[in-house]
């Protein structure tokens, strides 16, 4: 297949101010595959009865069909379907800021930018698979979605993307965020969503759970288990995930398209890129576009996933099958894992309370293809107010992994070379954590 018209736009599409904000001026046509680009193929998901490789049936009560053939694509381009990118033009293409005074305030030669994704309604990248996952599964007849969200921003998305198509949405939150983040429940119930804590008395899998720890904290996991029993259970439901699989990361990767777009149009190449990594999409979504074209053209852009010392599955999982949830409903994934039954501490950064990494993100670590490194907490909040103070930008917890990890390669730079942030979200719901850091 021939190269789509992923670029968006000539040179004079671009408006460069003194801020050293530049953006395209259209949206991408197409979502891009990196399976298409990989030197051997990841290993398949297996069904957690048989062992065997799961087939379009054994997912069919759970996603639509257009869904799983993205799963399993091999395709490098899928093209983006007109509403979703009628959806998109809410907040794409999303700007990618040279960072000038954060620069002045290291007293680097380094370049830095950010891609910012905090611009979406949402505040986050989350609403890139939101749209497109909502929008396949209404013209399928489907009328409820059912999810899980740790800090929120993921059920807060597919609330919003849920209000754009006109179907219901229901979402179990990790206890640990329901508690400490009202403000997130609050947007999903404004956008029409229901929003229960996890574990809950409302299904088979939550009341087991409470029965085995009444004060757990909960687990993506958890809230994993609970949102695909009650879709599994609901002929006119289906589940949505927010990270891991295959077709999420694939419509993420409109991060990586653009600014591998918006880097082009002002002559500048990638020397290194940094991604905040949880289950692996905003990561993935920024950074496979970048490796793809390492693996196509010979380019040497690292990449350098960020995750939290609490919950470091890939820098201290094992790279195994596993299930991607607490009951073991989900099928099982090659992944780099801490184990299903893994229930992280109640750190700040919510959405990356994960016990496993997407598949895919496991297979480039595997490959060579990206590598990382694990930030503490304090580090972490240590370097978003840092970012904060001399960009005017709140990251969200999630995102000052990322900001570390650059913050010390820009410190350490002996040269001008170029830095990448992916700036997932933003932390406007987020100020209690800061708080409490300061």
């Amino acid at each position: 297949m021939t190269s789509p018209d992923v670029q968006p736009a000539p040179a004079t599409g671009v408006r460069t101010d003194p801020v050293g904000t530049f953006v395209p001026s259209t949206v991408p046509t197409h979502w891009y595959n990196l399976a298409a680009d990989l030197p051997e193929p990841a290993p398949p998901a297996l069904h957690p009865g048989t062992r065997e490789p799961i087939g379009p049936q054994d997912l069919a009560p759970l996603f639509p069909m257009a869904l799983i053939a993205q799963e399993v694509s091999t395709e490098r381009y899928v093209e983006i379907p007109q509403t979703v990118r009628e959806m998109y033009a809410l907040w794409r293409p999303s700007p990618l800021v040279r960072a000038l005074r954060l620069e002045r305030a290291l007293g680097t030669p380094a370049k830095i930018f950010y891609k910012y994704e905090g611009v979406s309604p949402a505040g986050s990248h989350k609403p890139n698979t939101a749209v497109a996952q909502a929008y396949y599964n209404a013209i399928e007849g489907i009328t409820k979605l059912t999810t899980e969200t740790g800090a929120g921003q993921w059920g807060a998305s597919l609330s919003m993307a849920c209000a754009l198509v006109g179907i219901q949405c229901e979402v179990w939150q990790v206890r640990a965020s329901f508690d400490a983040k009202p403000y997130r429940r609050m947007q999903m119930e404004t956008y029409g969503g229901v929003c229960h804590p996890s574990p809950s008395d409302l299904t088979e899998a939550g009341r087991a759970m409470l029965a085995a720890d009444p004060d757990t904290t909960g687990s993506l996991g958890m809230a994993i288990s609970e949102a695909v029993e009650v879709a599994a259970q609901d002929p006119h439901a289906h589940y949505a995930l927010g990270s891991v699989l295959n077709h999420v990361l694939l419509h993420q990767s409109v991060i990586g398209v653009e600014a591998l777009a918006q880097l082009d149009e002002i002559g500048e190449q990638a020397d290194v890129v940094f991604g905040c990594a949880g289950g692996g999409s905003n990561l993935a979504g920024l950074s496979f576009p970048f490796i793809g074209r390492n693996l196509r053209d010979g380019t040497t852009t690292q990449v350098v996933a960020c995750e939290p010392a609490a919950c470091p599955s890939l820098t201290q999982g094992e790279y195994r099958y596993d299930h991607g949830d607490v009951a073991g409903l989900t099928p099982l994934l090659k992944m780099h894992t801490l184990g299903k039954d893994f229930v992280p501490p109640p750190i700040h950064a919510g959405g990356l309370r994960y016990h496993g990494m997407a598949p895919m993100v496991s297979h480039a670590l595997e490959l060579g293809l990206l590598s990382a490194i694990a930030v503490e907490q304090q580090e972490a909040f240590a370097a978003g107010i840092e970012f904060a103070r001399a960009e005017g930008i709140i990251p969200a917890p999630e995102s000052t992994h990322a900001v570390a990890g650059a913050l010390a390669r820009a410190r350490a730079a002996t040269t001008d070379e170029t830095i990448v942030i992916g700036l997932s979200g933003n932390g406007v719901l987020d100020l209690p954590a800061y708080h409490d850091y300061l």
